[in-house]
């Protein structure tokens, strides 16, 4: 892997690594980083991933390269402006009875009661107590923290800040002194959000750079999406007529509010869902209305000047002024290219939203992401039934040459059990190339891969009983060390009264503590399992005994309910292909190899993975295409050894 990324910068060619878990693939991304002229970012999806490349990889490196490089190399972390304390913010908060300010961002309430105000005025003065003394401003580094609502009325959004220059307090600024320490370090450390953001704004925000290394690639063009995802809430046009009502006309904000009640009534009537015929005539009248008032509004406030009384309140008006009209337009030109639906929370918020992202952004990808710089996109999981076409695609590559042999093939699979292969064949595209370093684990002799394939084919949503009644003769086996990966919050739910019902183990259910605090009894008690949906399928990370058993209720397509995924489906349909093929199975595939790839943590698991979706091995053609995306486990579809050997596991 060092090799090739080696040989990718000096001939300025993109290349995908795929690099199995255990492989040391931070270590193999940075090494040729530090010889690369100029700086060099790290783009990663998870704020684990970025703690452990700051606070252990790069010192480590940068104390073992001195020697050799005479000095040692300096790095940097970026994150977005909302993640710094703003000082010009946390004079506003300070302001006694400034409760517009206070709770513009607050979450929606009939009656915001004593009791949350009086906590959040305790966290505002820590947060002044803590501003007073902290060298950097940054969240993360205030212990204990503060919840969100707080943290929002002591950090500025880009979209709202008025720069160094206008703002009373830019030479104080955390935000812009950490730009400082990034444009002077070596290596740059920042997250897909934030790169997203910069590429969508013309790459200003991420310091000049001729390397650009992508890990947890896989993440990246759902971040691209979210980052070009826009939103009209009848709350957030609400906050923007308080926040902006001292710098309006009365007709101008009274606009506003009608725009909102609008939206609200507009909400209420269209079910939640994708708009596939346009907006509905009271969605279509209540954002032509906004578009108006926003107009308006931004008219009336003017430019913001160094001399404003208040130019801070003013930009951030404006902001939210500009965000809402330019969202409002979006909506009304009804693009090809954007997919509109309606979103309503089925928690007690009751949250209702017109959303509107784009159908792909995979073209997004290509004109942003690779010109003048060199891309080295990583990850476990950058093939999908074998190959980097796909992965490729949807990162804004195009795909390889026709006949070019499967990069599994011939480098995953010509490597001993258990051996890397940095030698072999890499695959090519136009501009760029891939290679499949392998694993350092030996999979077949480390893991079972079970698939109940006499199960019933899954049909409604829940735990079916048969998928129960497996799931807990698996479990009693064990005695324990399960993790539970379920496709909705229902199925997880049934199955943990299930298991509550039929045994004495510690049951671990998401949502009833905090994830870090289940992740944490389930790693200490071995006789717990833990069950939860999605968000557990990436962040758990549990090597050794504790978790010896993986099991996945069905398999992980996308929801017919889920707009973007649908809608791009639909679209794949309508040009003769398969949206089914194209669209559902790779988001599957991805998914599915994410869920399996907790099993194996380290060289010395063992354990199972147990799918209880027939689907695995009795679907034809797809269901071969989700195997070969996963790592090449022992294979059966009998319960009887898969019970085996987790009986044999519970008494070793």
């Amino acid at each position: 892997m060092v090799a090739a990324i080696e040989r990718a910068i000096r001939e300025k060619e993109h290349l995908l690594v795929q690099a199995g878990t255990g492989t040391g693939k931070s270590l193999a991304y940075l090494t040729p980083s530090l010889l690369v002229d100029g700086p060099v970012v790290v783009s990663t999806a998870t704020l684990a991933l970025q703690n452990q490349l700051v606070e252990h990889d790069l010192p480590r490196l940068s104390a073992a390269v001195e020697p050799v490089l005479g000095r040692q190399p300096t790095f940097a972390v970026l994150k977005g402006r909302h993640h710094y304390l703003c000082m010009a913010k946390m004079e506003h908060a300070d302001e006694e009875g400034s409760t517009d300010t206070l709770f513009d961002d607050a979450p929606p309430r009939a009656t915001l009661w004593l009791g949350e105000a009086g906590r959040l005025g305790k966290q505002i003065q820590r947060l002044q107590a803590w501003a007073e003394k902290t060298e950097t401003g940054d969240r993360d580094e205030l212990d204990p923290g503060v919840d969100d609502t707080a943290w929002r009325q002591v950090s500025m959004p880009a979209r709202d800040c008025v720069g160094a220059v206008k703002c009373p307090y830019g030479a104080e600024c955390f935000a812009e002194a950490s730009r400082v320490r990034a444009r002077e370090a070596d290596i740059v450390v920042t997250n897909h959000s934030l790169l997203a953001v910069d590429m969508l704004a013309d790459r200003h925000i991420v310091p000049p750079h001729k390397l650009l290394i992508i890990d947890e690639a896989h993440e990246l063009a759902d971040r691209v999406s979210s980052a070009s995802q826009a939103e009209l809430t009848p709350d957030a046009i609400e906050r923007c007529a308080r926040r902006s009502r001292t710098l309006l006309p009365p007709a101008a904000h009274e606009a506003l509010s009608e725009a909102a009640d609008a939206l609200t009534v507009g909400l209420a009537d269209i079910p939640a869902g994708r708009l596939t015929a346009g907006l509905p005539e009271p969605l279509q009248q209540a954002v032509t209305l906004l578009e108006a008032a926003t107009r308006a509004g931004l008219t009336a406030i003017g430019d913001v000047k160094a001399d404003d009384p208040d130019p801070v309140r003013k930009q951030q008006s404006k902001a939210a002024l500009g965000e809402l009209s330019d969202t409002a337009q979006r909506l009304l030109e009804e693009s090809p290219f954007d997919v509109a639906w309606v979103e309503k929370s089925d928690m007690g918020s009751g949250r209702r939203a017109l959303v509107v992202a784009p159908l792909s952004v995979a073209g997004t990808l290509a004109q942003g992401l690779y010109t003048d710089r060199t891309v080295v996109a990583t990850s476990a999981t950058l093939t999908l039934g074998g190959r980097f076409d796909t992965v490729a695609r949807s990162l804004g590559l195009p795909a390889a040459a026709p006949g070019v042999p499967s990069p599994r093939s011939e480098v995953a699979e010509a490597a001993a059990p258990g051996s890397l292969t940095p030698d072999a064949p890499a695959v090519s595209g136009d501009g760029w190339t891939s290679l499949d370093v392998g694993s350092p684990f030996d999979y077949a002799k480390q893991g079972i891969l079970y698939v109940a394939a006499h199960l019933p084919r899954p049909q409604m949503s829940g735990l079916p009983d048969a998928a129960g009644e497996e799931l807990v003769k698996l479990v009693e086996a064990l005695g324990g060390r399960t993790l539970g990966l379920f496709s909705s919050r229902k199925a997880a739910t049934q199955a943990a009264e299930l298991l509550r019902a039929k045994t004495d183990l510690p049951i671990l259910l998401q949502g009833e503590e905090s994830l870090p605090l289940l992740v944490r009894k389930f790693r200490d008690d071995k006789a717990s399992c833990l069950f939860g949906v999605m968000s557990l399928w990436q962040g758990v990370d549990v090597p050794g005994d504790a978790c010896q058993l993986v099991v996945i209720d069905r398999l992980p397509f996308p929801r017919p309910d889920e707009p973007l995924a649908a809608a791009r489906s639909a679209a794949v349909d309508s040009a003769g292909g398969s949206g089914f093929a194209s669209v559902s199975v790779p988001i599957a595939a991805v998914r599915l190899a994410q869920g399996v790839g907790r099993l194996i943590r380290s060289t010395g698991d063992k354990g199972v993975v147990a799918v209880l979706d027939s689907r695995l091995e009795t679907a034809r053609g797809y269901g071969a295409f989700l195997r070969k995306s996963l790592p090449p486990f022992w294979y059966t579809t009998r319960p009887d050894v898969a019970i085996g050997a987790l009986q044999r596991l519970a008494k070793s």
